[in-house]
């Protein structure tokens, strides 16, 4: 079977018609780039990543990593495909010319992630860490750290990590044992073991830089007392060049349930005393630092559960037009009547339905967030930027977990759609949920985001910032009631709306009150209504697109005539595709989200109260 890749099609809407990303070329930052320019970069990411990065996934996932000598060796075809990467300069597009990067907007940067991302995690985490880990550098580093390691790492030429996971520490970040003691030349001496450390050891490249979380001697306890260190593989010289090899040794590598290319590594520093650092920021302050990476990486890892679905979408939806299998139940009695392919059964176009809707509300919602970022970039105010701001944190934790977990349920509903062939290694669906697991745990597992968004976010200046979110979607839901045929859907939708501001009150007001354990056992529940809530509005604005140009098409034909013409344009057919979506979702879905809501307001104190041996075991 013909591998897959997201649908170009879909990502064009999204990005010109949608989001109108051409309007970001009127600002000064993006005024020499057009259209053309736009379009000719998502061609070459596509062809990219169908030529080299699609291919990597057989050898990557039966093949995988080797162990040996404390260094680890990736495929052999990963070298090729990582040379072209870097010679494509994907891996800092947003970034600055002046430190290795090609200013582009972030809006179309999510696209060309989409491309070479999605057609391999495995690849694609080597420049996702590495990006991460410069932008740090780049935003609190001194000059000189800068001159040293930015343009190296953006350039792929060095890659980068994210160190904080210990065996004794993990989402309790603040117990960390990792210490780092002052040198006399200004450079810190690190001991302790991490684990868990994404392309902590490798063969693609001469270096590799990892951001260690650790505790100097006499820091108070806890996250108020972490700093943030800059821990070469090979020491960096003054100059810029190589120096002896550092105190860093990768100690083993996980054995995981997918991308079994990634290596996931355990590494120890100081174990021979002389692993030397660079204080990255201020003494103390190095959460503050990481959390800046992590946010990012939250949001790339929310992306990462869209890829997933929109890859186990296609996947899905091709063997179901080529799969022949039982008759049509309008000739169910008739033993004489033809197989038809399964895409005919409205069980499987049930499953194909819920992975189409859930792929471009998420691909909408991402690339929303990103458009933030742009727009944030050529804000004219503080304010406009702070606003910005505020959005793009409180919608990081929904879009981190909602996006992971309906990207998982995506791939489990495509093993689904093949029957047993999906359940076997000869499919690639199989392998697409064993990779897109790992999503839902990493940078924060799904229930530490739902936390955040009960205990942080959603109280976000005296909820100012959840209440302005509202209005956003209720400008969708206004323009819908103006158009022919969605003023119901926009109806139903602000209804949800409505709804879902009161169950926040409710939430939040519980969650200051005695009975603060029960909100917080029903955290993860508001999260995912307030993600089927964004889907709903995702789905809607695309519609309100989509229907006048569907209009322009078809014109005022009714019925088969109306039928033959979408069936006849492609054109035609996305854009009912783009309405059906809308209907489906408000429709069909919506209404369980209203009955979530309903046992959110009900306070059950079942999950607080069990004792603990009434769980059994």
């Amino acid at each position: 079977m013909a591998q897959q890749i997201a649908d170009r099609r879909d990502i064009d809407f999204v990005l010109y018609e949608q989001l109108e990303i051409e309007n970001l070329t009127k600002h000064d930052r993006y005024s020499d780039m057009n259209r053309k320019m736009f379009d000719m970069i998502l061609t070459e990411a596509r062809n990219f990543a169908i030529k080299e990065v699609l291919p990597l996934n057989e050898e990557g996932d039966r093949v995988g990593l080797v162990f040996e000598n404390n260094q680890v060796k990736v495929p052999e075809s990963f070298h090729r495909a990582y040379k072209l990467m870097r010679e494509g300069e994907w891996i800092a597009m947003t970034e600055d010319p002046e430190v290795g990067g090609q200013g582009m907007p972030h809006t179309l940067a999510q696209a060309t992630a989409e491309y070479i991302v999605g057609a391999d995690f495995s690849f694609g985490a080597f420049g996702y860490a590495t990006h991460g880990a410069a932008k740090m550098i780049e935003i609190f580093g001194t000059e000189k750290q800068k001159e040293m390691f930015l343009k190296k790492m953006y350039s792929g030429q060095w890659t980068g990590t994210m160190v904080l996971t210990e065996a004794e520490a993990g989402s309790d970040v603040g117990s960390l044992t990792t210490s780092a003691v002052k040198n006399d030349d200004g450079t810190y001496s690190i001991s302790g073991n991490k684990i868990f450390i994404t392309a902590g050891e490798h063969d693609l490249a001469e270096n590799i830089v990892h951001p260690v979380l650790a505790r100097i001697e006499g820091a108070p306890v806890g996250t108020k007392g972490i700093s943030l260190f800059i821990v070469p593989k090979i020491w960096v010289n003054e100059d810029g060049s190589l120096g002896e090899p550092n105190d860093v040794v990768c100690t083993g590598i996980e054995e995981k349930m997918g991308i079994h290319a990634s290596p996931t590594c355990q590494l120890a520093f100081g174990g021979k005393g002389n692993c030397r650092a660079l204080l990255l920021g201020e003494e103390n302050k190095g959460m503050r630092v990481m959390f800046h990476m992590m946010n990012e990486a939250r949001l790339g890892v929310g992306a990462l559960g869209v890829f997933n679905a929109s890859n186990a979408y296609l996947y899905a939806l091709n063997y179901a037009r080529e799969r022949i299998q039982g008759r049509d139940l309008s000739e169910a009695l008739n033993p004489e009547a033809n197989p038809v392919t399964i895409i005919n059964h409205p069980d499987v176009r049930r499953m194909l339905m819920w992975m189409k809707a859930h792929t471009e509300g998420m691909r909408s919602f991402i690339y929303y967030i990103a458009n933030l970022f742009d727009y944030q970039v050529v804000a004219e105010s503080e304010e406009e930027k702070n606003n910005l701001e505020d959005y793009i944190g409180l919608l990081t934790p929904v879009i981190k977990s909602y996006c992971t977990d309906r990207g998982f349920e995506a791939t489990v509903l495509a093993i689904q759609t093949y029957g047993g062939y999906g359940y076997t290694r000869d499919y690639p669906v199989e392998r697409l949920m064993r990779d897109s697991k790992i999503n839902s745990i990493y940078e924060g597992t799904n229930g530490i985001q739902a936390m955040d968004l009960l205990a942080r976010k959603l109280g976000m200046k005296k909820g100012g910032v959840f209440l302005n979110f509202l209005g956003e979607m209720q400008k969708t839901i206004a323009k819908a009631k103006e158009i022919e045929g969605l003023a119901d859907l926009g109806k139903s939708l602000e209804e949800s709306v409505n709804r879902l501001g009161s169950v926040a009150m409710h939430i939040g007001k519980t969650a200051m009150s005695p009975d603060f354990k029960v909100a917080f056992s029903y955290a993860t529940d508001f999260l995912n209504v307030m993600g089927d809530v964004i889907m709903g509005w995702m789905l809607l604005w695309r519609a309100t697109v989509a229907a006048p140009k569907l209009m322009e098409i078809v014109g005022e034909a009714e019925g088969d005539a109306r039928l033959e013409k979408i069936n006849k344009n492609k054109n035609a057919a996305f854009y009912e595709g783009q309405i059906k979506s809308a209907e489906y979702f408000i429709e069909n879905l919506l209404p369980i989200t209203q009955g979530k809501m309903a046992s959110i307001e009900a306070n059950s104190r079942a999950i607080v109260d069990i004792p603990e041996p009434s769980f059994g075991g």
